[in-house]
C-alpha cells in the first residue's frame, strides 16, 4: 500500500514539475510517469522492465526530457536498452524513440503495424496543419515553439517505426523475459498494444486506460469498451495506463464501468 501511495504522490508531483525519476512498482518493473502540464502537449507514462538480456521500455513520451529521463535510468544501473514496446503511434508514447535509439542503437523496436496508415492519414493531417499554423503572422513564440517540435519529432521519419511488428497476440520472449503482448484493432488507434508480464502480474495497457478520463480523439468507442473487458480478463494485479496512476483491480473495474456509463 505504501509503494502505491509513493506512486501517487509522484504522478501529481510529476503533473507540475520536470520529469521524474522511476519508482519500482514490482520486482524489476519501474514507472517512470508522464505529464499533463497546461500550454504544453503531454508525455505518456514509460515502463521499464528489467530483463536477463538488458532494459524493456514501453513507450518513450514525447520531449526531450522524458527520453533522457529513461536514458538516465538506464545509465544508473547501468543497463542497456534491448527493446522498446509502443503500445500505440500517438506521439506522446513514441516520440522518444529516436534519442533512445541513438543512445542504445541495438534496441528493437515492438509495435503494430498501425503508425504506416497513421502516417499516410492523422499525421500527414496533422503536419500540414502544423505548417499552416506556422506561417500565420498572429501566433505567439511559445506555441510556434511547441509546433516546431512537434514537426521535428514528424520529420524523424523511420526512427520512429517498428522493427518487429506485432500482428497477433501471444507469448513473447523479448530480451529474455518471457512476456504477453495483446493487441487491440480499432479500439484507441488502429493497432493498441499492451503487454502483460506474467512473473508480476503487471498490465501495461497503453492508452486504453487514461486517468483522469479517457481521451477519445482517434478512438471507436465500442471497440474500445470491448478491449476493456478483454484486458479484465487478464491475470493483472497492477494495471500501469497511459497516463496517470498505477491502478489495482478494483480502480480498474471502477474506471470500466465508468467507461461503460
Amino acid at each position: 500500500m505504501a509503494l502505491r501511495q509513493t506512486t501517487l504522490v509522484l504522478m501529481a508531483m510529476c503533473a507540475v514539475a520536470a520529469p521524474c525519476r522511476a519508482v519500482e512498482v514490482a520486482a524489476g518493473i519501474h514507472l517512470l510517469p508522464g505529464r499533463f502540464v497546461q500550454g504544453s502537449q503531454p508525455d505518456g507514462n514509460t515502463v521499464i522492465l528489467e530483463a536477463p538480456d538488458g532494459l524493456i521500455v514501453v513507450d518513450t513520451g514525447r520531449h526531450p526530457a522524458h527520453a533522457q529521463a529513461i536514458l538516465d535510468f538506464a545509465a544508473r544501473l547501468p543497463a542497456h536498452v534491448a527493446a522498446i514496446v509502443n503500445t500505440h503511434w500517438h506521439l506522446d508514447h513514441l516520440g522518444g524513440n529516436p534519442r533512445v535509439r541513438r543512445d542504445h542503437p541495438g534496441a528493437r523496436v515492438w509495435a503494430s503495424d498501425a503508425l504506416a496508415g497513421a502516417r499516410r492519414g492523422f499525421l500527414a493531417d496533422y503536419r500540414v496543419f502544423l505548417e499552416g499554423a506556422l506561417a500565420r503572422a498572429d501566433l505567439d513564440t511559445s506555441s510556434a515553439a511547441t509546433m516546431r517540435a512537434e514537426l521535428a519529432i514528424l520529420d524523424e521519419g523511420d526512427a520512429l517505426a517498428p522493427d518487429e511488428i506485432v500482428a497477433a497476440p501471444g507469448a513473447r520472449t523479448i530480451a529474455g523475459r518471457e512476456l504477453v503482448l495483446g493487441l487491440e484493432a480499432r479500439a484507441v488507434t488502429a493497432g493498441d498494444v499492451w503487454l502483460f508480464d506474467p512473473a508480476t502480474r503487471v498490465l501495461a495497457a497503453g492508452d486504453l486506460v487514461t486517468l483522469p478520463v479517457p481521451l477519445p480523439d482517434t478512438a471507436c468507442p465500442r471497440r474500445w469498451q470491448a478491449a476493456l473487458a478483454r484486458l479484465d480478463a487478464v491475470d493483472f494485479e497492477l494495471l500501469i495506463p497511459g497516463h496517470g496512476p498505477v491502478l489495482t483491480r478494483e480502480g480498474f473495474a471502477r474506471y470500466r464501468a465508468a467507461f461503460g456509463n
